[in-house]
């Protein structure tokens, strides 16, 4: 079981139509590479271990033991700059890499980049750099690598899987913008007709064997063997077609000299017609993968690596690919398109663009929630104003931008914004609650004389405002420094199901006196009944038995019933006044307890 997880950079499938190019299954007989033309390849056994049964080291995650069946690749850099490799293979298949920065396959050293990460994700391509599909979330890939001329690479290349179909790699990085030709040194390769040639359909590729007074000899293998090419006797051969090539050079008085190489052509994609799309404002992200079919219209997709960019230039480059998830523009954007064969990203269509226009998302600003009173016969609900250009559209079959609802329940308005033949809707669930009447339970009144304060109780729980007189409603319950005198306190229910009032009336008075005669405190006043019609006040003993009975706008008791002195004791009272309304009512809510000492 592997367990190292590497990123890695780029990877190109290989068709199993196509035969292999050189495989070499050791790192002695690696196969030099000098182009960035894909290089299709295989594996066809396990050669000799070249980790000696060791686990492989890829940045300090131990990978599968030694070489299962494995492929060697070698090459040197030419010039500076930044260089990356991208290797396709069949998805159903698990390919490993492992680059290394050295000349000497016994002094390997540790990799510089490696993947041996499973392939769970059935990815089309590994690497290091970029993925040229745009699929910025592939895990198998490193980050692109910085070389200098004269480097030396060995790259490993392993099949952990059952079935081989092949692999193809192409290098890629802006070493190969700055230095087309020269980036990678081909001294290294000393076969006459040079490394494997990897061409697009309806391409030319001469093979040139020229040498100094020789004869030549030209010959094909199509899988059954070398079949002379009869007729082709000159140093170079014109070939349009896949397949293995070898030439004998004649030499009188020489051994003859014999050298063979893999032609590959690929098929170039077409890049059909592709429609207009819109993102709506509301989205975070336009899944470019959803204009792919337009592209490959009736193509094998696994053939074709469909790319998406932002401009025409990056688009025939094959450069800055644009994610898959695109983040939703802040404005209408156009998109260029290229369709690049799969096992040769060189052959590639790119001349189709969209534009991706931005729409605005209808803004619901209206409540999620209403509530359906007790006292009203409906409620009203979604938008109050219509929005021109907007269709509105409820779950209940009505079209307007409000509805009126008599029962509770929820209700779905879908609003949708029309330009241009596209539309953008956006759909809000409100919930229609039944509210229950609320009163108050109680009203807590402390007289203090110098802070009275009111705390206000619902006999129920809700959302409510509280008001006294005519201040500013507040969601506080409690209020203080509350004048003397008669006021009003009011229940709002926040829902807009109205509202429950009551009068009450705060009195300041001493909690105790002492009519002792020192004339400290020897009566016992209530203050704060100077704008009620008709006050009176009656006291009573913890029997209830009526000891005084005061009038007035400023009474007092001494302390005496029917010129008796009455005890050190609590003692209790009532107010009565007439309302606006001309009864004669008592005072609630009143605190009315106090104290007699002597």
């Amino acid at each position: 079981m592997k367990t190292a997880q590497i990123l890695i950079l780029f990877v190109f499938v290989c068709c199993t139509t196509h035969s292999f190019a050189q495989v070499a299954s050791d790192c002695v007989d690696a196969i030099p590479i000098c182009t960035n033309t894909p290089y299709n390849g295989g594996v066809n056994g396990f050669g000799v271990d070249d980790f000696n049964g060791q686990r492989v080291d890829c940045n300090g995650f131990e990978a599968a033991v030694g070489e299962s069946n494995s492929a060697w690749y070698r090459f040197r850099t030419a010039a500076a700059g930044q260089l990356g490799f991208n290797i396709s293979a069949n998805v159903n298949e698990d390919w490993d890499f492992a680059l290394y920065q050295s000349n000497d396959c016994d002094n390997l050293g540790l990799p510089v980049r490696c993947n041996f990460f499973s392939n769970s994700k059935q990815n089309n391509f590994i690497g290091i750099g970029e993925d040229p599909s745009g699929d910025w979330a592939n895990f198998q890939y490193e980050d692109w690598l910085e070389v200098a001329p004269g480097q030396d690479y060995y790259l490993y290349i392993n099949n952990f899987s059952n079935s081989d179909s092949g692999f193809s790699i192409q290098f890629t990085g802006h070493i190969f913008v700055t230095n087309p030709n020269d980036a990678l040194d081909c001294t290294i390769i000393s076969q006459l007709l040079g490394g494997p040639v990897a061409a697009c359909e309806n391409d030319t590729v001469v093979l040139d064997a020229f040498t100094q007074d020789a004869s030549y000899t030209w010959y094909r293998n199509d899988g059954t063997g070398n079949q002379e090419i009869l007729g082709e006797t000159s140093s170079q051969l014109e070939v349009t077609d896949s397949s293995q090539y070898s030439v004998r050079v004649a030499i009188d008085g020489e051994d003859d000299i014999y050298s063979a190489v893999q032609v590959s052509f690929s098929a170039v994609p077409i890049a059909n017609e592709v429609s207009n799309a819109v993102v709506c404002s509301a989205e975070e992200l336009f899944d470019l993968s959803q204009k792919d079919s337009e592209v490959l219209g009736n193509q094998n997709p696994s053939l074709v690596t469909i790319s998406y960019h932002e401009s025409f230039i990056d688009a025939l480059e094959g450069i800055n690919f644009l994610p898959r998830e695109l983040s939703t523009p802040q404005n209408s954007r156009t998109i260029f398109v290229r369709a690049a064969s799969a096992e040769n990203p060189a052959c590639f269509d790119a001349p189709q663009q969209f534009d991706l226009k931005r729409i605005e998302s209808p803004e619901l600003n209206f409540p999620e929630e209403a509530f359906l009173c007790e006292n009203l016969n409906s409620v009203r609900i979604g938008a109050e104003t219509t929005t021109p250009g907007y269709t509105y559209s409820w779950n209940t079959g009505q079209k307007s931008s409000f509805i009126d609802v008599t029962q509770v329940g929820e209700y779905v308005i879908t609003v949708t914004n029309i330009q241009d033949g596209f539309s953008c809707p956006l759909s809000k669930t409100i919930t229609v609650l039944n509210v229950l009447p609320s009163q108050i339970s109680d009203i807590e009144i402390n007289d203090f004389e110098n802070n009275n304060t009111v705390k206000v109780i619902a006999d129920t729980e809700g959302d409510w405002l509280y008001q006294l007189d005519e201040l500013e409603p507040q969601t506080s319950n409690f209020f203080s420094n509350v004048f003397p005198g008669e006021h009003q306190v009011k229940l709002i229910d926040n829902r807009g199901c109205g509202y429950f009032s009551e009068n009450i009336l705060v009195a300041g008075f001493p909690k105790f006196f002492s009519p002792n005669g020192d004339n400290i405190n020897d009566e016992w006043r209530i203050t704060g009944l100077s704008k009620l019609d008709n006050p009176s006040i009656r006291i009573f003993d913890r029997y209830g038995r009526l000891l005084a009975q005061l009038y007035g706008a400023n009474p007092s008791w001494d302390g005496t019933s029917n010129g008796l002195l009455m005890p050190s004791t609590d003692y209790w009272f009532q107010i009565s006044y007439t309302d606006s309304s001309g009864q004669t009512v008592t005072a609630q809510y009143i605190n009315n307890h106090f104290a007699l000492r002597r």
